[in-house]
C-alpha cells in the first residue's frame, strides 16, 4: 500500500522541570566508532474497540509524557560534543530537548497487514527526518514521531542516538514515557547513568578478548574481496524469512536431542542462515568467514554478582565473533556451529568484558577491521516481547524497520511477531545480491525439509 503521513513542523520538547546543567562521560562501549549512528524503532499500538480518539489527543498526551520522562533521563535532552584534543565524545546536558513530530495517516492498523509483520509498508512515513544518521554531534539525541491512524490506533517511530542507549535502554525510556502517559508521577524503573562500569583500564590489557578478534591485533590484512562489499545496494534484494512453531520444529530435527531442547531460536536460525548464506556466496573452501552477534550482559552474573545495575540504560552489550573456514562451516554438523556459539557466550567472563572494553577504547580512532566475509546478526525480538501499553492502547507489533543497518549491508535482524494463528514467531531479514539470493533460497529449502 502507498500513503503519505501529514506531519507537523518538528518541535523541541524540553524536560518538564529544570534539570542539572553538567557534562556526562560516556562509557568506552557507548563511544565506540560503530555506535555513532541513530538506531530506528517503530511500534504499532491498537486502541480498544469502540473507543473514539480525538485528532491530536494521543500526540499531545505523549508529548507531555516525554517532557516528564526527560526530567529523569535529562542527558537525552542534551547534545553530544567532542572533547578537545581527541575523538572522544561526552554529553553536554543543556536541556535543549528532543525533536517531536505529530502526524496523521489515512490508514487503519489492519490495512498495514494481518498479521502485522515486517516489512512494514511505507515505514519511512512513521519516522521523523533525522538528517545524516551517521552525524550525531551537536544534534538532538532523539527524533520521535507519533502518527495517529484512522482506526484510533497510532504508531510511535523514533531515531535514538546509539551512543546514549542500547536497545534495552531505549525500551526502558519508552516504558517511562508510557508510565507518565498513564498518570504515574515517577518512572516505574528509575534510570541509572553509571557509565564508569565500562571504562577502559589504564594501562589497557587485551589478554582476554574473544579469540576471533586476535588476528586483527596482529595486523592481519583484509583483502576486502567480498562480493557483499563490492555489490551496490541497488543490485541487491531483501528477503524476510518467516519461522513459526512448525518451521522451528523442522529445524530442531536437524540437531541432536540434547541440543535441540536447549538451543535458542536465535542460535539455531543464526547457525542455519550463516551456513546457507556462506554457501550461496561461493567463497573458497579455505577462506575464513565470521559471524558476529549481539550479547546483552544485563542479568548476567559475573563471579557471583550482577555487573549491570537495574535502570542502567547505556550500552551493555558485546559482540562475540566466531571465525571458521568455509569448509568447516559447510561440512561439519550443525551441532558443531551451535557448540561454538555456546562456547563464545560462556567465554564472556569478567576478564573478557574488561579486555573488550579496553579494545574498544583502543579502536575508537579507526575502524578496527575489514568486514569482508562477515555476517552480522542482531536479535531485536525484545522490542515486541513486552506487554507495553500507553493508557488503554496495547502494543501489537514492533521492531527495527530496516532490512540492514544504516552503514552495513551485512546484518540480519530477528523480529518477534505472531502468525495468522496467533502463535509466537520470528521474522529474519537478509540482504544479498540477486543471483546469490536464489542460491540462498535453495539452500534454505533443503533445511526446511524433515
Amino acid at each position: 500500500m502507498i500513503f503519505t503521513a501529514r506531519r507537523s513542523e518538528p518541535e523541541l520538547v524540553r524536560p518538564a522541570r529544570p534539570t542539572p546543567q553538567e557534562t556526562k562521560a560516556l562509557s568506552d562501549l557507548d563511544d565506540q566508532w560503530s555506535l555513532r549512528f541513530y538506531e530506528s524503532i517503530v511500534g504499532f499500538f491498537r486502541s480498544p474497540p469502540g473507543e473514539s480518539v480525538r485528532p491530536g489527543k494521543v500526540a499531545k498526551g505523549i508529548k507531555a509524557a516525554v517532557a516528564g520522562a526527560l526530567v529523569y533521563y535529562y542527558p537525552m535532552a542534551g547534545r553530544l560534543r567532542k572533547i578537545p584534543g581527541g575523538n572522544k565524545l561526552e554529553v553536554d546536558c543543556t536541556g535543549e530537548g528532543v525533536t517531536f513530530v505529530e502526524a496523521a495517516a489515512d490508514v487503519r492498523l489492519e490495512d498495514l497487514g494481518q498479521p502485522l509483520v515486517p516489512p512494514y509498508p511505507c515505514v519511512e512515513e512513521f519516522l521523523a527526518d533525522a538528517g545524516d544518521t551517521r552525524d550525531v554531534v551537536a544534534k538532538p539525541l532523539l527524533f520521535l514521531q507519533v502518527t495517529q491512524l484512522k482506526c484510533g490506533g497510532f504508531v510511535i517511530g523514533l531515531h535514538m542516538c546509539h551512543c546514549i542507549a542500547d536497545g534495552f535502554g531505549i525500551l526502558e525510556f519508552i516504558k517511562s514515557i508510557a508510565d507518565f502517559a498513564c498518570g504515574e508521577l515517577i518512572p516505574t524503573t528509575l534510570p541509572v547513568w553509571k557509565r564508569d562500569i565500562f571504562t577502559a583500564r589504564m594501562p589497557p590489557s587485551i589478554a582476554h578478548v574473544y579469540p576471533a578478534y586476535k588476528p586483527f591485533l596482529h595486523g592481519l590484512d583484509c583483502m576486502e574481496d567480498d562480493v557483499m562489499l563490492s555489490t551496490p545496494p541497488e543490485s541487491m534484494e531483501v528477503q524476510y524469512l518467516f519461522f513459526g512453531p512448525k518451521e522451528m520444529e523442522i529445524l530442531r530435527g536437524h540437531v541432536p536431542g540434547h541440543l535441540s531442547k536447549s538451543t535458542t531460536t536465535f542460535e539455531l536460525l543464526t547457525a542455519v542462515m550463516w551456513r546457507c548464506r556462506t554457501i550461496a556466496l561461493g567463497y573458497e573452501a579455505s577462506q575464513k568467514v565470521r559471524v558476529m552477534f549481539t550479547l546483552n550482559t544485563r542479568g548476567k552474573s559475573i563471579n557471583g554478582e550482577s555487573a549491570i545495575p537495574r535502570g542502567y540504560y547505556g550500552n551493555a552489550h558485546f559482540s562475540p565473533m566466531i571465525e571458521v573456514t568455509v569448509n568447516e562451516l559447510a561440512t561439519k554438523p550443525l551441532a558443531h556451529i551451535l557448540e561454538l556459539m555456546r562456547k563464545v557466550k560462556l567465554d564472556t567472563t569478567k576478564d573478557c568484558m574488561k579486555s573488550m572494553v579496553d579494545l574498544m577504547a583502543l579502536w575508537r580512532e579507526r575502524s578496527p577491521f575489514g568486514m569482508d566475509r562477515t555476517y552480522e546478526v542482531s536479535d531485536t525480538k525484545w522490542v515486541g516481547g513486552n506487554a507495553l501499553k500507553f493508557g488503554k492502547a496495547e502494543l501489537v507489533a514492533a521492531g527495527t524497520p530496516h532490512a540492514g543497518d544504516f552503514t552495513s549491508k551485512l546484518i540480519s535482524y530477528h523480529t518477534k511477531c505472531n502468525n495468522k494463528d496467533g502463535e509466537d514467531s520470528t521474522v529474519v531479514s537478509i540482504l544479498l545480491p540477486k543471483l546469490v539470493m536464489e542460491k540462498f533460497t535453495k539452500e534454505m529449502t533443503i533445511w526446511m525439509k524433515k
